[in-house]
């Protein structure tokens, strides 16, 4: 592992099978009375949020303390940064407490490259979602998802995705998850469609490693997992598509849609769900929908990822079975 993770792009297909592998270690926790190992004792894990969030935040703050790191919750409202702080100032402020990690998100695209490069903190950065560029450990669940529903094995330990073909349909311009799951997806192996209107397709998407399609209804009946955005209002400033009704009816995902599908093909969806516009209820509370599991596969990715960057030589298998022993 490097010593930060800010892009999906930066992982090897190594980098991605390792962690992985590691959060399937991981996850075995779920299942026992106590769900904590003891690696990171003494370790301080920072959530830096100048953006709201609930399951990101949330889903790092388990990880950290499963892993009995010490957390610290920062949020932008009602800290300093709300009179005008800067993020040097905050990152130095974070480094003179001792952080060992700090967890970023911002609006700001770039921002945690930025904190990772300035030399403003020694610790490991990790990106939790910056601007409209990248969201990688939201793409890493995803995958460790799909690895778990569509692999030959178990578990699909040391396996990558080759052959899956995948679709990703939606708000792609506004997506830092769209963004993320095309770069690790097509490392892993995968088959990348991006499906959406053509004023919410990318400029420059020409040279990411995917196809481009444009209708829904020719690529569903061929896929092994459909990945739904959110569309994203909050970032729109103009008319991007006619009517929420008009949207739907091109690029939502129904019930007729999803009964076209594989039958082993799955429904993604990030969260939060927009429901009724880019998937109907009935889509989203049926057993091909994994957006509950990926909220729980989150925990075990971000565990997996602290663990990587803040010394997890040992195997987590091996320190799991250590704590089990005492």
């Amino acid at each position: 592992m490097k010593r930060h993770l800010i892009s999906a792009a930066d992982l090897s297909r190594d980098d991605a099978v390792l962690i992985l592998d590691t959060a399937e270690e991981l996850a075995r926790l779920a299942d026992r009375p106590i769900k904590k190992l003891p690696t990171l004792r003494g370790r301080t894990v920072v959530n830096l949020f100048f953006e709201d969030s609930t399951r990101t935040r949330i889903s790092f703050e388990a990880a950290a303390k499963r892993l009995s790191a010490d957390v610290i919750n920062f949020s932008a409202k009602g800290s300093s940064v709300s009179k005008g702080e800067s993020l040097k100032d905050t990152a130095l402020t974070l480094e003179a407490m001792g952080a060992d990690a700090v967890v970023i998100r911002h609006h700001a695209s770039g921002a945690p490259h930025r904190l990772a490069t300035s030399g403003w903190i020694k610790g490991a950065v990790v990106n939790a979602g910056d601007g409209t560029h990248e969201h990688p450990t939201q793409a890493l669940l995803d995958a460790f998802t799909m690895r778990r529903r569509l692999a030959s094995g178990a578990s699909g330990v040391g396996q990558d995705l080759s052959g899956r073909r995948i679709t990703i349909v939606g708000d792609v311009l506004h997506s830092r998850v769209a963004r993320s799951n095309v770069h690790l997806l097509s490392t892993l192996g995968a088959e990348v469609t991006l499906v959406a209107p053509p004023t919410l397709v990318p400029f420059g998407v020409e040279s990411w490693p995917c196809e481009v399609s444009y209708d829904l209804d020719a690529v569903v009946g061929k896929t092994d997992a459909v990945m739904m955005l959110r569309v994203q209002r909050e970032r729109m400033n103009a008319a991007f598509f006619p009517t929420e009704r008009e949207y739907a009816r091109r690029y939502g995902l129904d019930g007729d849609r999803m009964a076209r599908m594989p039958e082993h093909a799955i429904v993604m969806h990030p969260g939060p769900m927009n429901r009724g516009m880019e998937i109907t209820a009935d889509v989203a509370d049926s057993d091909r929908c994994t957006a509950v599991e990926q909220v729980a596969n989150g925990v075990s990715i971000r565990m997996a990822v602290l663990y990587l960057l803040l010394g997890g030589n040992e195997s987590a298998v091996a320190a799991a079975r250590t704590e089990e022993s005492k």
